[in-house]
């Protein structure tokens, strides 16, 4: 199965406005946490994952953080370390691992034209096995306490909502700017929501969504963010990113951190 069509929409790309990532780069250079590529295996597949360690005394929450459809970018690994500095394990798999020119991974693809397209091509039940060994792996890390949540925005987004239909132990997943699954009934944690106003083509499935969860007994609680764009966690980190964007985003990591933390 192919990912061309999820939860019957065409994934043509979140908005490409603001991805030139410099600012992005260059915080994860200057971050004092430790992040490293590590390979995570699953039957005869290898997958490329970037990790950040929290600086705390205990056991860490994980959370499994899955990136736009545009692969795995700077950005993302920016969010992980974000997480990382407030306290909790991050990994980001690159989905595209093997993927891209030469066998390589996100970084490989000559545009994001390129990327996107690979993201639209991929298995679904290669996508899933790959989040499935991601989430063993963190969840069975010395540092590790056992639980893990999943993240996820765009396309991403609309994968934490697939995952947490296909895994039991997860904590929690958080949906942003992603389309639901098919199936609510199979969904196995709680589901928390992050949307933009001027979205139409996402947050119009809000209210199907809500009235599905609760017609299926299960935890959905969407907040839709007044003012902001599809894409508003990246745009509204980009100095260049409009008002409702920035503020959006930063009401958006509040509430994320609040979840985490009464997981």
């Amino acid at each position: 199965m192919r990912y061309t069509l999820f939860a019957g929409f065409v994934f043509l790309g979140c908005a490409l406005t603001g991805l030139a990532q410099d600012w992005a780069r260059q915080a994860l250079e200057k971050s004092p946490r430790h992040g490293e590529w590590v390979t995570v295996k699953h039957g005869n597949r290898a997958v490329q994952a970037f990790i950040v360690y929290p600086e705390v005394k205990g056991k860490a929450s994980a959370v499994v953080v899955i990136h736009e459809i545009f692969g795995l970018t700077d950005w993302v690994r920016g969010v992980a370390d974000q997480l990382a500095a407030a306290g909790y394990i991050a990994i980001a798999p690159d989905l595209l691992t093997g993927m891209g020119p030469n066998g390589g991974r996100s970084s490989e693809f000559a545009s994001v034209d390129a990327a996107r397209e690979a993201v639209g091509k991929l298995d679904a039940d290669q996508v899933t096995a790959d989040l499935n060994a991601v989430a063993d792996y963190v969840r069975g890390l010395p540092a590790a306490n056992g639980k893990v949540a999943v993240a996820g925005f765009c396309w991403g987004g609309g994968q934490s909502f697939r995952f947490a239909t296909n895994r039991d132990d997860l904590s929690a997943a958080f949906v942003f700017y992603g389309p639901p699954p098919a199936d609510f009934s199979a969904v196995k944690a709680p589901v928390y929501g992050f949307y933009a106003s001027e979205d139409a083509r996402i947050t119009s499935t809000v209210p199907a969504t809500v009235e599905g969860m609760k017609g299926a007994y299960k935890k959905y609680q969407p907040v839709t963010y007044q003012g902001a764009g599809h894409g508003f966690m990246r745009l509204g980190e980009d100095p260049a990113g409009t008002e409702p964007n920035k503020k959006a985003r930063a009401d958006a990591w509040t509430r994320w951190l609040a979840l985490l933390k009464a997981m």
